[in-house]
């Protein structure tokens, strides 16, 4: 049955499933990393954007497909040097961890009350890594050996990414069964979390900010962690790897892969900056740590939000004039983002900080305060708009996406094919759009339509949080603040 939660009234009654509840949660879990796969080999370097052969349903075989996808075979999916590799850039994130600087920030308060301390130096750690991978740049060029191995290893590391998210949420399933209530760790399991439902809770994360004390490390948040450490600033990584890949491929670099790069990067920087932030969302205070988001952090988002930059480097193209417009995009949607979240994280810490002092609130019953003007005035997740808003310009320097790679031996060039890129790694192949033309926005442009269903699905779940917690304070709220995400429309 559903787990059960407290109301305002402290009444207990059942937490309503999420994802359709077990059914869903199983689908979720293995439907996703497919995902995964498929937007991997679907888009390559062998035969094109979508495979051709997909492009040609009535007469498709599975013995062509795998032939134009690279196919390795089952085997062939995994290795174990990016085992160690992967394991090995796990463990240098967790040494700076413990060894540089950090800030130790108190977190929300828990139910059960008390605040939790956190270990914040992301930002420091980020800059460290990627100092020794520019170092490495500088010296060995596009064939830096971090680089050529994220190429050559792309699915292999994929797969390792996946195994160590569903190994890791395991463990915490498994250790969440060590918690006492009350107990002086603070620790405490996730409302929704633990319905009795092995898979549910498996997939939900029974417990809320599970932790774990490691030789010469110390105690680590777990969630904390994998948040914003190996998955966030893998997605950079790749992004930079994929640049490199274009001029060992091309023998240049295009515009638009170092814009792409550049919008993810301060997106990603951004966020280990504000470091801090992330202990008021519904990652943190909510959400236990499960398999939703250990793959969410360590698989599914480096490896989908980096399409790409994947697809660029195979694909080089160039925006000129088009780039203005894009960066427009990119520079109002930053600005709008970074305007929202100062905006309530300022009312959070100092609600009496002369910038936001102004505004009017709710005060709820359970203590909260509710914004009820400046930018959450307008729309109740209008953090959402900003963040979709900004994500277009990821994907809009692929332009209307599609190639072929061909050969000039087998198919020399028609007088339709002008615009043929040939590579200058196997003599005679070139890649044009051709059939495939638009179909490969299916995967360039899969991000944009995925993060829309993330974010209208998570504002749901919110929604359904703070009904309940606030009770009749949020149907006050809502009436004053009728909007969801986008002003005057939803």
């Amino acid at each position: 049955m559903p787990p059960k939660r407290k109301t305002q009234v402290d009444v207990e009654e059942p937490y309503p499933y999420e994802f359709f509840g077990p059914p869903g949660a199983l689908a979720v879990s293995l439907g996703l990393p497919l995902v995964c796969y498929v937007l991997a080999f679907s888009c390559n370097g062998v035969s094109g954007c979508p495979a051709p052969a997909l492009l040609h349903p009535s007469t498709l075989t599975l013995e062509t497909l795998k032939q134009q996808v690279a196919w390795p075979g089952v085997s062939g999916l995994l290795n174990t040097k990016t085992v160690f590799a992967t394991l090995g850039y796990y463990l240098l994130n967790l040494t700076l961890y413990a060894l540089l600087p950090a800030s130790e920030v108190d977190g929300t308060e828990l139910v059960s009350g008390g605040r939790l301390k956190y270990r914040f130096n992301a930002f420091s750690s980020s800059i460290f890594i990627m100092v020794i991978l520019a170092a490495g740049t500088v010296v060995e060029g596009a064939e830096f050996p971090v680089w050529t191995f994220i190429s050559e290893n792309y699915i292999q590391l994929l797969t390792t990414n996946v195994l160590i998210s569903f190994f890791l949420a395991v463990y915490v399933y498994v250790a969440s069964f060590s918690v006492r209530t009350p107990n002086k760790d603070m620790r405490e399991l996730a409302e929704a979390g633990h319905s009795g439902n092995i898979i549910y809770d498996w997939f939900k994360g029974r417990e809320l900010n599970p932790r774990i004390t490691l030789p010469l490390f110390g105690e680590v948040d777990i969630k904390t962690f994998m948040e914003l450490r190996p998955g966030l600033l893998g997605w950079v990584i790749l992004d930079c790897a994929f640049i490199a890949q274009q001029y060992r491929t091309f023998g240049y670099v295009t515009d638009s892969i170092l814009f792409v790069t550049f919008a993810q990067a301060l997106y990603v920087f951004d966020s280990f900056y504000m470091e801090p932030a992330i202990l008021t969302t519904m990652d943190i205070t909510t959400d236990g740590f499960g398999f939703m988001l250990s793959f969410g952090d360590l698989a599914w988002l480096p490896f989908t939000y980096s399409v790409q930059t994947r697809y660029l480097a195979h694909y080089p193209l160039e925006l000129g004039l088009w780039l203005v417009p894009i960066l427009a995009v990119q520079g109002l949607g930053y600005v709008m983002f970074r305007s929202v979240n100062n905006e309530k994280n300022r009312f959070r810490t100092n609600p009496k900080d002369p910038k936001i002092s102004h505004l009017k609130y709710i005060q709820t019953e359970v203590g909260s305060k509710l914004l009820i003007t400046g930018w959450w005035g307008r729309a109740r997740h209008i953090n959402y708009l900003a963040d979709w808003f900004m994500s277009w310009a990821f994907v809009l320097p692929t332009g209307i996406a599609g190639y072929v790679v061909k050969s000039a031996f087998k198919e020399p060039i028609t007088a339709t094919q002008s615009t043929a890129i040939f590579d200058r790694q196997v003599t005679g192949r070139y890649r044009v759009q051709a059939e495939a033309e638009g179909w490969g926005m299916l995967i360039s442009y899969f991000f944009i339509l995925y993060f829309a269903v993330l974010l209208i699905h998570r504002e749901r779940r919110d929604d359904e949080k703070c009904r309940r917690k606030y009770g009749k304070d949020w149907e006050k709220y809502c009436k004053i603040v009728p909007y969801r995400i986008v002003p005057g429309i939803y």
